[in-house]
């Protein structure tokens, strides 16, 4: 039993650190130079906002030209997934999106998803979609000013944040557990339900 408690928090930080901006790497594969890691308790997911808030607005720029403002989108249920080429966890959990909720909900026009790719250029996102499959749009977040609108700066990615009609945060994910991810599966399936 012990030995099931120590290997899930070893498991834990792993993945914490796996998907913090620290992880990632210059051209030089040197360290950039956040990298240093410190992890807070493993229940602290280091969000800015809260369920209930109403979504920081914002605009960003998807790799084809488009912009695309949050509050432009009301009136829709929305989701964002931050994420990145060099998070792990990102890569797995981003096949799950595609196909339990994008392809699921993409031809409903209540429904808008949009990952938001955090300090890297339009050629990574196409990497990044090649690699995981997935097609639904992602955005640019160059220097991380999304992000920082709803997590701190230098806090972990592979997060996503359900947003309803009104605006409103419904829902906050960090990290890619089935659990959680069947419950976000589910609250957005009952949110477009007529």
């Amino acid at each position: 039993m012990m030995f099931k408690k120590l290997s899930f928090i070893l498991l834990t930080i792993l993945m914490l650190i796996s998907c913090s901006p620290s992880a990632k790497k210059s051209g030089d594969n040197k360290a950039d130079k956040r990298d240093t890691v410190q992890v807070k308790n493993v229940d602290d997911r280091q969000y800015l906002v809260k369920v209930g808030d109403m979504a920081p607005d914002f605009e960003m720029i998807l790799p084809e030209g488009e912009k695309v403002k949050l509050s432009d989108l009301r009136g829709k249920v929305v989701m964002l997934q931050f994420t990145a080429s060099w998070c792990g966890v990102c890569r797995k959990e981003m096949p799950y999106i595609e196909k339990d909720i994008w392809q699921k909900h993409k031809d409903n026009p209540q429904f808008a998803l949009y990952g938001i790719d955090r300090e890297e250029p339009a050629e990574k996102i196409q990497v990044l979609r090649d690699a995981t499959g997935v097609t639904y749009p992602i955005g640019m977040d160059p220097d991380a000013s999304i992000f920082g609108l709803y997590a701190e700066k230098d806090a972990g990615i592979t997060r996503n944040i359900i947003i309803d009609r009104e605006g409103k945060i419904v829902m906050l994910t960090r990290l890619f557990e089935e659990e959680e991810f069947n419950e976000m599966v589910a609250v957005i399936d009952k949110m477009l339900e007529v």
